[in-house]
């Protein structure tokens, strides 16, 4: 079965202006089935006020049904392969880019081979990496959220609580919004507010290579490099 398509690429002032085709389509696949996707579908509403390039789309495959819930990274991997393959998602293997966004910290302590996953995944595709997970990447979209609550606090993120969550970075995300982020699609509003989150990701770890041990985020990065790409070049 085919994954859902969200995105906002056809809105055409008529049905007679003429359909051009996409150059490159980057197409984001999440591990989380609901705080990712809330997030995801915004910023592709706000392509154009971000200046992405006429030729460039990004679009979200939602994962559906049996697969909704697929979750550790490795098993991710090979459904964003199979559905690449599949010729319902119009998926371009020469020009178009998948981004797999899963978070660091099952690696944190117990699961292996990070390393090799990810060489495997950049060998055609964009890995997306939090460390410990997507809610510090929204964390960094509130002004001054690096100095108050991450700089110096490295270590409060990367500790797990009772249940053996990593859920520091969601408890200071639901303090500052007053949303829970995995069941409250307004927390996607956040985008709004992407170039914030760019500009402070700079300021904590980027490199998905060294991660272990590190507050890390590199979603802004990729997000950055799709807005100042230029087909034409």
């Amino acid at each position: 079965m085919p994954v859902h398509t969200y995105t906002n690429w056809n809105s055409r002032p008529s049905d007679q202006a003429e359909q051009i085709e996409p150059y490159r389509k980057y197409i984001f696949i999440c591990e989380g089935a609901n705080t990712e996707t809330f997030y995801f579908r915004r910023l592709i509403d706000l392509r154009k006020q971000l200046g992405i390039h006429p030729l460039i789309d990004i679009r979200l495959w939602e994962k559906t049904d049996e697969d909704r819930n697929l979750s550790y990274v490795k098993k991710l991997v090979r459904f964003a392969e199979k559905q690449k393959q599949n010729p319902e998602n119009d998926f371009d293997l020469e020009h178009d880019k998948m981004v797999i966004v899963f978070d660091g910290d099952i690696f944190e302590e117990k699961v292996q081979g990070y390393h090799e996953l990810i060489a495997a995944i950049e060998e055609k595709d964009i890995a997306a990496v939090t460390n410990p997970g997507f809610e510090l990447f929204l964390l960094l979209h509130i002004e001054g959220s690096f100095e108050q609550y991450i700089q110096g606090h490295e270590l409060e993120y990367l500790q797990r609580d009772r249940k053996g969550k990593y859920s520091h970075a969601y408890h200071v995300l639901l303090e500052l919004t007053g949303m829970n982020a995995k069941s409250n699609a307004r927390i996607g509003e956040l985008a709004d507010h992407v170039l914030v989150a760019i500009a402070q990701e700079k300021r904590i770890n980027q490199d998905i290579h060294q991660l272990k041990g590190k507050v890390s985020s590199n979603v802004g990065k990729i997000i950055e490099d799709i807005i100042h790409e230029n087909p034409h070049i």
